[in-house]
């Protein structure tokens, strides 16, 4: 190589920035990444069909007013009435007559606090209770700590969701 060529890189090195440290790369590129993930998360859609997403009519079907309480430890993993195991972390609730899968809001009705849960177990099997909420759901309404509140139970009408149009749009030539 001849001699300026390497003088003349000799002297870029001195002259150039001092080299980025590893660290400040890192965030660098971590900022990037999530600035990425952000823009890119505009561009998600709604599939109709996902379990998740649930349309429920505010007109409900029935409304039913009495006491509720809460169930939780000893039956959390026990199979539930309608085949499932029990989870104090789903919003699901007992109920003596209304089908498996029913969906009720559920009003405490000493602070207007409400919760929609879906009826998986039949009971409460206590006189003049008319459900049986996970514990999740009596968080929510703020029950835990009197146990027994009075309540509006409300059953919701679910809304079908139109994944297609009733009409075709055609061409104009």
């Amino acid at each position: 190589m001849p001699e300026s060529f390497s003088f003349g890189l000799i002297l870029a090195m001195r002259t150039s920035p001092a080299p980025v440290s590893f660290l400040a790369f890192c965030r660098a590129l971590f900022v990037a990444a999530l600035c990425c993930m952000f823009l890119l998360s505009g561009c998600a859609s709604i599939d109709p069909h996902s379990p998740g997403l649930e349309l429920y009519d505010s007109k409900p079907i029935s409304t039913e007013f009495g006491k509720a309480s809460y169930y939780g430890g000893r039956w959390i993993g026990r199979l539930t009435a309608n085949g499932e195991h029990y989870r104090a972390t789903d919003c699901t609730a007992a109920h003596k007559r209304l089908p498996f899968n029913s969906v009720v809001r559920v009003t405490n009705l000493k602070n207007g606090k409400s919760v929609i849960v879906r009826i998986n177990n039949r009971g409460p099997y206590a006189k003049g209770r008319i459900l049986d909420l996970s514990v999740v759901a009596a968080r929510k309404i703020d029950m835990i700590g009197d146990g027994i509140v009075k309540v509006k139970a409300e059953v919701l009408k679910p809304i079908e969701i139109i994944s297609k149009p009733n009409r075709q749009l055609t061409e104009v030539p």
